[in-house]
């Protein structure tokens, strides 16, 4: 039924000629969904727990579908395969699979919800519309001045997958200019300007007038956005980010908004995270703060694109075919 022997050469699934793949199912699933997932595995067992995978449940897989712990993880000396249910893979990437195992995401889910999240929540700063529900609370009719445009800005998109790529289409839509960071390539595509590596983002952010964060929590990335890259950003510009909250200094953030270096920022990360309710960015103004909510499954769309890349994989993986969104262990990104 399947070629079990180019499997066993890729993927190291050791077993006789009909013993079934232990497929344990981390993540929330519907009917509907399971069917997807079967159907693409026939004959094969599945296992759901929907967040509530114990230790046994991973010692004995051979697939997981969906986030598990990490160190949970590092107990499943079985595991040949992790297939994530997020973009991000950051604590999966430090040594707690095992040696052969491969790591998939799910990139490909989340451009449609947060770029459409990050469209509105710059739109609200632009337009002030959080300033007017401030003062909507206060039964007051008043006037707060002028407002400013998506049209004839320039936007700094920081990262050009899935979600980033959706992002520059949407700007690009309402008439903005958008130029593209990237680490590596120069191909070009039709809803960005222009294309520049990492080590020009210095020269590129005096330019902008939003930049927006889709990065992966990295090494690399880690504190990019502290204070000094900050004071190099563009008087009045706006910062998004949904990328993670390690990526920016939230000291810094505060600072930069306190003194009207930046007019307002959209974070649906934070660092820390959960934000402490203390903290001095609740009370900052213009500051949007969202709870990690642009993404998960709170776009019903969101949640069918992520079984979708799941039971495709799950076909490529029986098949002995390359997977879709395999992950380098060495920068945390997905491989092109």
């Amino acid at each position: 039924r399947f070629p079990y022997a180019e499997r066993r050469v890729q993927y190291g699934v050791e077993r006789g000629d009909r013993n079934t793949v232990n497929i344990l199912v981390a993540m929330e699933t519907k009917p509907y969904q399971r069917v997807w997932l079967e159907e693409a595995a026939p004959g094969e067992m599945f296992i759901y727990k929907e967040g509530k995978a114990e230790r046994e449940d991973v010692q004995n897989a051979d697939i997981i579908l969906g986030n598990v712990s990490p160190k949970l993880i590092s107990t499943g000396d079985k595991l040949k395969w992790l297939q994530t249910n997020s973009a991000g893979v950051d604590g999966y990437i430090h040594g707690c699979l095992p040696k052969e195992a491969v790591l998939t995401n799910a990139t490909g889910a989340y451009g449609l919800a947060i770029s459409e999240y990050m469209v509105a929540v710059w739109l609200e700063l632009l337009k002030k519309l959080h300033l007017y529900r401030d003062v909507q609370r206060t039964g007051k009719w008043c006037d707060l001045g002028q407002v400013r445009s998506a049209w004839n800005s320039t936007v700094l998109v920081l990262g050009l997958g899935d979600i980033g790529g959706e992002f520059a289409k949407r700007a690009k839509a309402l008439g903005a200019r958008v130029i593209g960071v990237r680490r590596t390539g120069t191909d070009k595509p039709d809803f960005v300007d222009e294309i520049i590596h990492t080590d020009k983002l210095d020269k590129y952010l005096p330019q902008a007038d939003c930049v927006a964060i889709t990065l992966p929590g990295t090494t690399a990335t880690k504190g990019m956005f502290d204070a000094e890259r900050m004071a190099k950003m563009k008087d009045g510009a706006i910062l998004l980010n949904v990328g993670r909250g390690m990526i920016v200094d939230t000291d810094a953030l505060c600072a930069a908004l306190e003194n009207g270096k930046l007019a307002g920022a959209g974070v649906d990360v934070t660092d820390p995270e959960p934000l402490p309710a203390d903290h001095p960015l609740w009370k900052m103004e213009n500051a949007v703060i969202t709870p990690h909510i642009s993404g998960g499954y709170h776009l019903q769309e969101t949640h069918d694109r992520i079984v979708r890349i799941m039971a495709e994989n799950l076909k490529r993986f029986l098949a002995g075919e390359p997977l879709r969104n395999v992950v380098d262990f060495s920068t945390g990104y997905r491989k092109l």
